[in-house]
């Protein structure tokens, strides 16, 4: 079995919006793109992070004696932190180096590591441990993030794994990425699960900080090659949820042919707010309502309308 490891942030059982069945998704840290909207903003960076939750913190300054970078901010009165409104964030991140000196001496788990190794074996065999609700939904293992495609060996060798387990596997890709990384998992995954932020070049790229261009041809050319796709739309206020925009998916997705097996919207949420505050980021999101499936239903008949087999939550 492979020695190597992957940096994770989460191994979430009994998943029901990461690809068909009951799953178990694998969330893997690094992602290309910079999506206003992220619901996962503790999976875009390639490295270990720090949560600081204030409801945790007794202000004990363990963590401010020992940092050598002077990055923990002196402590305060915790009803003071604790204040809904307070801009207390315990850590600079500009002087983080990210030692962990801070989490090793936090008593309470105030501070936390997001973002640890996983091996193949140990992912394995979390899966295993949920063997009989993927044989009674048709579920699996799903590998997320973040972006599969930055850690594309470690990808291969789970699959295998997971392969040999009899173990239905799907890779969930923002398809930003050289197509040689997306060639490689070709024929090792039963299903690509592959995002449409949106149709227009320069909206996508105003939202995301790349274009769309490289992402629809390489999932033209997924197509091509004969793998199993579904399509994945976050549905965002105000960004991608016109009608016009939902027209233009429904025209792309019918010309990839008998590769679609179907589209997927996923209604935007804010439930991830809480993890910006833990990252001491700021999300312009943070105030919007989250959407109910009753708000895209007519964007579901949209894309219906066109025969595409469409649900809301994946």
């Amino acid at each position: 079995m492979s020695e190597k490891s992957a940096l994770v942030t989460n191994v979430q059982g009994y998943s029901i919006q990461d690809g068909p069945g009951i799953r178990t998704t694998v969330f893997i840290k690094g992602c290309p793109l910079r999506c206003t909207w992220c619901h996962n903003p503790e999976c875009i960076h390639p490295y270990p992070e720090i949560y600081y939750k204030k409801m945790k913190c007794t202000q004990c300054g363990k963590c401010y004696e020992v940092c050598p970078e002077g990055a923990i901010y002196p402590p305060i009165p915790p009803s003071e932190a604790q204040q809904e409104d307070s801009k207390y964030r315990k850590i600079n991140r500009d002087l983080c180096t990210r030692c962990m000196k801070c989490v090793e001496v936090c008593l309470y788990e105030a501070l936390t590591i997001i973002g640890e190794p996983w091996s193949v074996e140990k992912v394995a065999k979390e899966a295993e441990r949920d063997y009989s609700f993927y044989l009674n939904s048709g579920g699996g293992v799903t590998i997320s993030g973040g972006e599969v495609t930055t850690q594309t060996d470690w990808a291969l060798d789970i699959l295998k794994e997971l392969r040999g387990l009899g173990i239905h596997t799907c890779v969930d890709t923002c398809a930003y990425c050289n197509w040689e990384e997306l060639e490689k998992l070709l024929g090792k995954t039963d299903l690509f699960l592959v995002d449409v932020k949106h149709m227009d070049p320069e909206k996508h790229k105003a939202s995301t900080g790349v274009s769309n261009e490289l992402i629809f041809e390489n999932i033209r050319r997924l197509a091509e090659a004969g793998a199993s796709i579904r399509l994945r739309l976050p549905i965002v206020p105000d960004f991608n949820d016109s009608p016009e925009n939902i027209e233009e998916v429904a025209k792309f997705a019918t010309s990839l042919g008998s590769s679609l097996e179907g589209i997927d919207l996923l209604p935007f949420h804010n439930y991830c707010a809480s993890k910006y505050e833990w990252l001491g980021m700021d999300w312009e999101y943070t105030s919007i309502m989250s959407l109910d499936t009753k708000d895209i239903a007519s964007l579901e008949d949209i894309l219906k309308s066109h025969g595409l087999e469409t649900t809301i939550g994946g």
